[in-house]
């Protein structure tokens, strides 16, 4: 195992480059061996990083020596478990009987700190895993109260699928929709068949035999166990109809898994999210609440098509 070893020191009277050198170190998830004297992982974003504060030192009238250590044991100075042990604690102590909106908050907050300690964790360890996994829980649980009766996932291959041949067909999913059914009734309509039409169920015992159900238990698109983990149902026919050779499309499928079943937390879902609850609360009927919420996919997708565009 190879180390970057920092060593600094810089004049007392200069507060300013102090503090904003010892920030940068914070942010970078250094083990301190002692005052001055800090040590990472031997990386080239970490080369870069121990670059970057020795020119800054030097800048301020100060001295930095940076080296590389060989084979030393390390390790356990980055050892993040406590941190993780603590965050696990905080969450198996939420009171899921409290207002969904309030149980929320306290998730999304739980998650930054997850993906903070991810950042400079770089060890991973099983408390790691443990942690993530009740994360994901507590996700699942607040996506139960948001849209009940949510379907579990069975294992299986995807067969792919010709749009050709789903030309003219009802789709029909369970009425007042949640994200994964928003955007799979979105996607429906905007790649596979813009003519489909599209059924709210009470149940999906309600289910019409010639229209093809998505995302219950026992529907023709819906949640897939796979060797990569979980698809939720946009993933299924994203996956299903090739459609995620395109770049927007894959990162909506991103957000959406997020959404629904958890996992790392990527910088749109909880905005999406947010905004989607708002929707919901606001609009009662389905059809309405799909118009105003395929908006949003719409203008997510352009957004996302930008990305892979080449700027003049």
């Amino acid at each position: 195992m190879k180390w970057l070893l920092l060593i600094i020191t810089l004049p007392t009277q200069n507060a300013t480059a102090r503090m904003r050198i010892w920030r940068s170190l914070k942010a970078s998830g250094a083990a301190v061996l002692r005052d001055g004297v800090y040590l990472l992982p031997a990386t080239n974003k970490h080369t870069d990083l121990f670059n970057k504060i020795e020119q800054d030192v030097s800048a301020a009238d100060g001295t930095a020596y940076h080296l590389q250590i060989n084979d030393y044991p390390f390790t356990e100075l980055f050892n993040r478990n406590d941190d993780y042990q603590q965050l696990a604690q905080e969450i198996q102590q939420i009171d899921q009987r409290q207002n969904i909106t309030d149980i929320t908050r306290q998730a999304r907050k739980f998650r930054q700190s997850f993906n903070a300690l991810v950042a400079n964790d770089f060890f991973p360890s099983e408390v790691q895993r443990q942690t993530l996994t009740l994360l994901d829980a507590l996700d699942q649980h607040i996506n139960t109260q948001l849209s009940p009766d949510e379907p579990g996932s069975q294992p299986g291959v995807i067969p792919r699928l010709n749009t050709a041949d789903f030309l003219g067909r009802s789709w029909a999913t369970r009425k007042r929709p949640w994200v994964d059914r928003l955007a799979s009734a979105w996607l429906i309509k905007r790649f596979i068949d813009p003519k489909a039409t599209l059924l709210w169920l009470e149940s999906p015992a309600h289910c019409p035999a010639d229209a093809l159900g998505y995302d219950f238990d026992g529907a023709r698109f819906s949640h897939v166990e796979t060797d990569a983990g979980t698809l939720v149902t946009f993933e299924t026919l994203a996956h299903s109809f090739s459609l995620l050779k395109d770049h927007a499309i894959k990162q909506l499928a991103n957000i959406v898994h997020v959404i629904d079943v958890g996992g790392f937390a990527v910088p749109e879902a909880a905005g999406l999210e947010r905004l989607m609850q708002g929707m919901r609360n606001r609009i009662n009927d389905d059809d309405e609440l799909l118009a105003a919420a395929g908006q949003v996919f719409n203008d997510m997708y352009l957004s996302f098509q930008q990305e892979t565009q080449p700027h003049e």
